[in-house]
């Protein structure tokens, strides 16, 4: 909208409020209820409530599922991890990982982006707290959480629910001059794209990323610092081992060559969502910021900022950072 001179400042944020999800009813009490609302009389009305049966007040339980396939997103990583050949050890290190490098970048005054927040008739959240560096051992006691009894996604290494909000100022570099400020980064470049949302509803970073390279007229090269969602440590590895893969870039991405896995001392270095959480709507921003805080600490020039969404969307962009 800015670059289309339709808006010159723009605040772009989400929130999620995971520990309170609405719980409906089932469908048959909904369709009885807006019948009922319609009903003109009062015979009409105490018909409708005479069909009401025990069955209709069971609710509906709240569930992370893809609306298309109506597949909940922790079967689908499962089969993911299955189709790419990744095993629960895999998982479980790389999650730790992420619980690890979030640690040393809470303790090292890294994200210093949070805004404490006081939760009524508890503490005031100064910082995130989901994040938990266990031990192999420990995560491997855990049960399959989705595919039982065999499969590999557990608790430890899925991304958990939480609460979160976030926002992010968004401008002109001439507006943000004029009034004053300083800019963390420029959006040099972004791409959406879409693919198969069964079988490849969490490989949305595969499919956008060269897309976003050759837009910029950029290569992997290029790139100083990743920021990858982490919905499942399966999901990412096999985002991994696909981008790296000429067979699957040949065959599913009409592609001649891979574009190649990011290196992982450049990828997720201050943890993600396995660690930090994953308020939905306020995802986005976090990994913008983050990329843009790490290119400042770290003295690079380009971040490439990757996510899968819901429909078998996928979505990569490039931030650049800001003359100092």
């Amino acid at each position: 909208m800015i670059a289309a001179g339709q808006c010159d400042v723009v605040v772009a944020g989400g929130t999620e409020l995971m520990s309170d999800v609405p719980i409906r009813h089932s469908r048959k009490m909904r369709k009885t209820m807006l019948t009922l609302n319609r009903a003109k009389t009062l015979g009409q009305k105490l018909a409708l409530i005479s069909k009401i049966r025990p069955d209709y007040f069971a609710p509906e339980l709240p569930a992370v599922a893809e609306f298309s396939t109506s597949e909940t997103m922790g079967h689908s990583a499962d089969r993911l991890a299955a189709a790419f050949a990744i095993s629960r050890l895999e998982q479980d290190e790389y999650a730790l990982r992420s619980h690890t490098l979030a640690k040393k970048a809470q303790e090292g005054g890294m994200l210093v982006d949070v805004v404490p927040f006081k939760v009524p008739g508890k503490e005031t959240v100064t910082k995130d707290n989901g994040i938990r560096p266990s031990s192999l051992e420990q995560m491997g006691k855990l049960k399959p959480a989705f595919v039982k009894p065999y499969g590999t996604v557990t608790p430890a290494n899925s991304s958990f629910l939480t609460d979160g909000a976030s926002a992010v100022l968004l401008m002109s570099e001439e507006k943000a001059l004029a009034l004053g400020y300083k800019p963390k980064a420029y959006l040099r470049d972004f791409v959406y794209v879409s693919q198969d949302p069964k079988d490849q509803l969490l490989l949305g970073p595969t499919y956008a990323t060269p897309k976003v390279l050759e837009k910029a007229g950029l290569t992997m090269a290029d790139v100083d610092v990743f920021e990858f969602h982490e919905a499942f440590a399966g999901q990412i590895l096999a985002n991994l081992k696909a981008m790296d893969s000429d067979w699957f870039a040949q065959n599913y991405m009409g592609r001649k060559s891979k574009v190649g896995a990011p290196p992982l001392e450049k990828f997720n270095t201050w943890g993600g969502s396995l660690s930090l959480g994953h308020p939905f709507a306020a995802t986005g921003c976090r990994l913008v910021i983050t990329a843009a805080h790490r290119l400042k600490k770290e003295g690079g020039q380009y971040g490439l900022v990757a996510a899968c969404a819901a429909g078998g969307q996928g979505h990569a962009m490039l931030v650049e950072l800001y003359p100092q």
